[in-house]
């Protein structure tokens, strides 16, 4: 049986209308989720398959951290789907700093975060003092770097050039995997 801390303003999603998300969780994971709405707290337990209950901790946190339900599910789809959370606040010195740097990852209209989602094929999601991402190891990777890049003051079009980069190795790997000899 794991725990996880949801933020108030996230339980209702991690619910759903009438409970529809939970028992959508609890049967595709093969867990059992007891919410306590008053603490945030969610006792997250095995009820199926072992393999699949592991990824039910993620899903409840992914929904924490405020990805919307149906991209936590993605963590379902196949067992090479991570879940990965950076955290902004620990490269900041203060409030102001926080939310300059979140500024910065989000970009001018959602620019930035959107970037990352279309050149990685990761989803991401800011949301308080993290930035999570949902993808395959090496989406994941993608975007933590960039991310890192832009926490540490990097240019954007530096980053948006990582990221194009990143894009296209990807991109002739997944080619060259699938490629038919014979």
């Amino acid at each position: 049986m794991k725990h996880v801390t949801v933020p108030d303003d996230r339980i209702g999603v991690l619910i759903g209308e009438g409970g529809e998300t939970m028992r959508e969780i609890e049967s595709r994971a093969e867990v059992r989720l007891d919410i306590d709405s008053e603490t945030g707290s969610v006792k997250v337990e095995t009820v199926g398959d072992p393999i699949l209950g592991l990824k039910g901790p993620d899903i409840v946190k992914a929904i924490g951290r405020g990805f919307a339900p149906e991209d936590a599910m993605r963590l379902l789809d196949d067992d090479m789907q991570l879940f990965d959370l950076v955290d902004i606040d620990s490269a900041t010195r203060n409030k102001n700093d926080l939310q300059r740097q979140k500024g910065r990852l989000i970009g001018e209209s959602g620019r930035t975060r959107e970037l990352m989602e279309e050149l990685s094929g990761a989803d991401v999601v800011i949301y308080g003092t993290t930035l999570g991402i949902i993808g395959s190891p090496e989406q994941v990777d993608t975007v933590r770097s960039a991310a890192e890049m832009i926490l540490d003051g990097a240019p954007h079009g530096a980053v948006y050039s990582f990221l194009e980069r990143r894009h296209n190795e990807m991109k002739a790997n997944d080619i060259e995997y699938h490629q038919f000899t014979g």
